[in-house]
């Protein structure tokens, strides 16, 4: 594998590789690739994550948003809710935000760590590679860039919807279907932006692997939609659907 080299790739900044994710993203992952820079774009996902969550929750919408996806998600997973835990719930809503904040700088770093030594086991092996972990862990976190971004996105409409739930997943384009049945729970898992940070993730790949993206997204996609299954396939079975 012949990854790109220093002196052929100009360097890009923080907010540079930002932008170029977004509307350029091969040519962004090749500098990534030359200089990872992992932590950065690790800090400014969780930033702008957690400021809009933190925001959102500060609101009462936002609280009342949360007090009910708790509920919805405790009684999907089969949970009978009295009205003592409902009390509990909303007692603790005010410090929602706070506990947003404080899980979110504390998984999404483990999770993006997780995903990178994954991969790098995965396509080191499948492709006799010699990619770094801080290589992959570069593509990884700045990939995130792409659901950190739907976060300022969404929160403005789950505003007006009064709702937790995600503006931008499939089921909001069969708002027919039952969201607590199986098909609307695998509709409610399957996100645009996760689609597309799929896609990227797969073009980061392949830059770093020097692969064609097609086959590795359509791997990556495979592996979403079995998940995608098995969470609704789980959710539904334990809430009787």
């Amino acid at each position: 594998m012949t990854t790109p080299t220093s002196d052929s790739v100009s360097a890009k900044g923080l907010l540079a590789r930002a932008v170029g994710v977004v509307f350029a993203p091969r040519a962004t992952y090749a500098d990534i690739a030359v200089r990872p820079r992992p932590l950065p774009a690790i800090l400014l996902v969780v930033v702008i994550i957690a400021a809009a969550t933190f925001a959102f929750m500060s609101t009462e919408v936002g609280q009342n948003a949360a007090i009910d996806q708790q509920i919805d998600a405790m009684e999907s997973f089969g949970v009978r809710v009295t009205d003592q835990m409902i009390d509990q719930i909303e007692a603790r809503a005010g410090n929602g935000r706070y506990l947003a904040v404080v899980s979110q700088a504390v998984f999404i770093p483990l999770i993006v760590v997780i995903v990178a030594g994954l991969l790098l086991g995965i396509f080191n092996a499948v492709f006799s590679g010699d990619a770094t972990f801080k290589q992959v862990l570069g593509v990884v976190s700045h990939s995130w860039l792409l659901p950190a971004l739907q976060t300022p996105f969404v929160m403005p409409l789950n505003y007006a919807r009064e709702s937790l739930s995600s503006a931008t997943s499939l089921n909001i384009f069969f708002p027919f279907i039952d969201g607590m049945s199986f098909l609307g729970m695998l509709l409610g898992s399957i996100d645009l932006f996760r689609i597309w940070w799929v896609v990227s993730l797969a073009i980061g790949l392949g830059v770093l692997y020097k692969r064609r993206t097609s086959p590795i997204a359509w791997g990556l996609l495979a592996v979403y939609a079995v998940l995608a299954l098995a969470y609704a396939g789980v959710r539904a079975a334990l809430s009787g659907a």
